[in-house]
């Protein structure tokens, strides 16, 4: 039995679920775990009642810290859920197929890393190796997801996490997966214990990532290091700056050219990555004002969601806290775009289903 999953139900969204008469908000809608089945049988369960995306969070963290960045990921899924459940039901939404699976439990790794000092070298990797513990965690909450039959929308966390969903959907599909991936960072970076830079670093190492793209990535932003290792294990980008500084190519196109390099070959699965220090104003670890447009994002999600192949959509690093106008305005915003996101890979999914 997965005991990893903390499972959510109806009565867990009280305090956020608003009301009006004559309306029925997705929260109302959604479907939910058998709380008396074990895992794999209640996902199954789930999916012969119609349901194909599995909501799940990851409420940690670890892995930015780890990576010398800032925290507050730990409450991009809560931000999320408190905006999503208020959004009308109707025929645009597909409630009918979504699971809100739960949370990965994370709190006894949380308290740990509390205690320790990113600035402090023998602290810094007893933060990595919490890194490593959540990603069997992960992985195997995640793989159990894929067996059920259902997509899952993973929210919250770190970019760390890109690793042990892509190692489920390899493992679970019996072979190495493809991504793609905006963000202004490779997250390519050193094997030198885990965090939020090297996820895909680590899942190509371990064979599990056969191609891999970045789209917009930030030609400033990345060390000659971590750019030398993503040439060598032949993943391709598309920069920030030749899309949206110089104007040589549109959004549209770039895109196409990410697709154009992972393949067309519909047997191999793959996996929509989405780093949300990408989005301009959006609080995350590492804010900026020189992103993309939240618009711009959605655009993204929509038209890689719209290929039969993709198995997956993850939605990284949001930090409510990070806000500049403080932690009520950070939910409100994180909550607003996150949703945004999810409806926007829904909407492309649900006519394939």
């Amino acid at each position: 039995m997965n005991n990893w999953l903390q499972r959510l139900q109806s009565a867990d969204l009280a305090t956020w679920q608003q009301h009006r008469a004559g309306e029925v908000r997705l929260g109302a809608a959604l479907h939910y775990l058998n709380p008396l089945l074990p895992l794999d049988d209640a996902l199954v369960g789930a999916f012969q009642q119609g349901c194909r995306f599995a909501l799940l969070g990851i409420p940690e963290d670890i892995g930015p810290r780890a990576n010398l960045g800032n925290g507050g990921a730990d409450l991009g899924f809560n931000a999320f859920l408190s905006r999503f459940i208020n959004l009308q039901e109707n025929p645009f939404a597909a409630a009918g197929k979504l699971l809100l699976a739960g949370n990965i439990r994370c709190d006894d790794l949380q308290q740990r890393a509390a205690l320790l000092d990113n600035a402090d070298p023998d602290q810094l990797t007893q933060l990595r190796q919490l890194c490593s513990e959540l990603d069997q965690r992960v992985y195997s909450v995640v793989r159990t997801i894929f067996d059920a039959g259902l997509t899952p929308i993973v929210i919250g966390g770190g970019h760390n996490n890109a690793l042990p969903i892509i190692q489920a959907l390899a493992s679970h599909a019996g072979q190495a997966a493809d991504a793609i991936n905006l963000d202004p960072h490779c997250d390519f970076r050193l094997l030198e214990g885990r965090h939020s830079g090297n996820g895909f670093s680590y899942a190509a190492k371990a064979g599990w990532l056969r191609k891999y793209f970045v789209l917009g990535l930030h030609e400033l932003k990345n060390s000659a290091t971590a750019l030398q290792q993503l040439a060598a294990a032949g993943a391709g980008y598309c920069s920030y700056q030749r899309i949206w500084q110089r104007r040589q190519l549109t959004l549209a196109q770039a895109i196409t050219q990410a697709i154009d390099f992972v393949g067309t070959d519909e047997s191999v699965p793959l996996g929509i990555e989405l780093d949300t220090d990408s989005i301009s104003g959006m609080p995350v670890s590492a804010y900026t004002n020189c992103g993309v447009s939240v618009a711009d994002a959605e655009y993204y999600v929509w038209q890689l969601a719209q290929l039969a192949r993709v198995r997956y959509l993850h939605l990284a690093e949001a930090a409510p806290a990070q806000h500049p106008a403080g932690l009520k305005a950070g939910m409100n915003e994180a909550g607003q775009v996150l949703s945004a996101l999810v409806l926007a890979f829904i909407q492309a999914r649900a006519a394939l289903h």
